[in-house]
């Protein structure tokens, strides 16, 4: 069997996740590693795999046939996946929904120029959630479409609240309003506020002597996190971060309620919902099973950015066309 070569970029807790998606998949390879620390201090799970620095990547870029960036969508993405797309074909996970068009323009241009292929904003949501909300709004154009994340820990937030400066430690909760989802599930269309459908609750571990009150404003002022919702903000010591706030559990819901025939069956509903032990280990591997549509649109002669918008089913997964029909259809 030939062997999709896929190489990971960033070994924080989404390479991890991304190292033991691939042993999963019986098609797939991990080839190498590149980080931003010294590779001597990166300790893989599978043994003869090599890490590299990741200014490397423009020699060792012939080695790989995919790479996952597995950043931040704050500083990190933004800069690595259109960079790193001049050398090989990519797929990341950027989450910051108001900017996905122009990291889309600039990813495009980068790989059209290279001739790699990017799949970008791949996870969960962005990710499988878009596909259920164009589902959904698609089969019931005369309704509306509503989204609800948690209660679990957000990675994207929770990477924005360690960048503020005097934190040391962090992590973000995000909650969805039950009252506001148990109106929408009634069929009752109810016009919902950012504010009205979520609460953030983050956990802090300052900086010995930072500036707490800085610290709470710059993170409930955050532009494109926090700033929309009611969010809280608690300071505790190391040792209960340790305690309470290692897990990464995640979730939530699409939802679209609509009418349909002249209008009268007004109780149709759809709705889709995750519940993840582990947020980092699902969004890993929703970008494995991208890696593999990834693989095959670029042997196709496909260059360019895409999102999961573009990408046709049956390219996520190891089986023939034939096998898909007599099993799964």
């Amino acid at each position: 069997m030939e062997k999709i070569r896929i190489g990971i970029a960033g070994y924080g807790n989404l390479g991890k996740g991304v190292e033991l998606a691939v042993r999963q998949n019986p098609d797939m390879e991990l080839a190498a590693v590149f980080t931003r620390r010294a590779p001597e201090s990166v300790s893989l799970k599978t043994p003869g795999v090599p890490v590299y620095k990741d200014e490397q990547l423009a020699d060792k870029a012939k080695e790989l046939d995919v790479l996952i960036i597995c950043g931040g969508s704050a500083t990190d993405l933004p800069k690595q996946t259109p960079e790193m797309a001049k050398y090989v074909s990519v797929i990341d996970s950027f989450d910051t929904h108001a900017k996905i068009p122009e990291h889309f323009a600039a990813v495009d241009a980068a790989c059209k120029a290279a001739g790699t292929l990017g799949i970008i904003s791949v996870g969960w949501d962005p990710g499988l959630f878009s596909l259920n909300r164009l589902y959904a709004e698609s089969i019931l154009p005369n309704g509306s479409s509503y989204t609800f994340w948690g209660k679990g820990v957000s990675q994207g937030h929770s990477d924005a609240i360690r960048r503020v400066p005097g934190v040391k430690r962090g992590i973000q909760y995000t909650v969805p309003v039950e009252e506001a989802m148990e109106q929408v599930r009634a069929c009752k269309n109810p016009e919902l506020t950012t504010r009205q459908k979520h609460t953030r609750e983050c956990f802090v571990v300052a900086e010995e002597g930072a500036d707490k009150a800085a610290i709470e404003e710059a993170i409930k002022t955050m532009p494109n996190y926090f700033d929309e919702y009611d969010t809280t903000v608690n300071f505790i010591t190391e040792e209960e971060f340790e305690a309470n706030h290692k897990g990464m559990p995640h979730g939530g819901f699409v939802m679209r309620s609509g009418k349909t025939g002249d209008g009268e069956n007004t109780d149709q509903m759809i709705e889709f919902s995750l519940k993840l032990g582990s947020n980092p280990e699902f969004t890993s591997s929703v970008l494995v099973a991208y890696a593999r549509a990834a693989y095959r649109m670029k042997k196709e002669g496909q260059s360019g950015c895409k999102t999961v918008f573009d990408i046709a089913p049956a390219y996520l997964s190891p089986a023939s066309p034939e096998e898909l029909r007599a099993h799964s259809l």
